[in-house]
């Protein structure tokens, strides 16, 4: 359901077909270390990945809304998105 690579992700690693949901934490335009949440669409959490170095973070998921929920030291974040099958969903974080 979700994964995470040391140095964040990179395009080429993508899965062809599976439904994709990636993006970086920034805190002033700074990457932020920390870790994102996947909850489904009740609020419901689903899984977590700490951000790499860069701030980037990655989660392989079904189709639907989600709420992606960055926790870094001094804040956290929610963010919706919505997930189209066998897409790329690109976020951006700012905290």
């Amino acid at each position: 359901m979700c994964g995470a690579k040391p140095g964040g992700p990179d395009a080429a690693s993508i899965k062809p077909g599976e439904t994709t949901i990636q993006g970086s934490v920034t805190r002033e335009g700074q990457p932020v270390s920390g870790y994102v949440r996947l909850l489904d669409s009740t609020g419901e959490f689903t899984a977590e990945v700490p951000t790499s170095a860069t701030g980037q973070f990655r989660f392989y998921a079904a189709e639907g809304t989600w709420t992606l929920r960055a926790l870094v030291p001094g804040s956290t974040v929610d963010r919706t998105v919505v997930a189209q099958q066998g897409g790329l969903t690109e976020v951006a974080i700012a905290v």
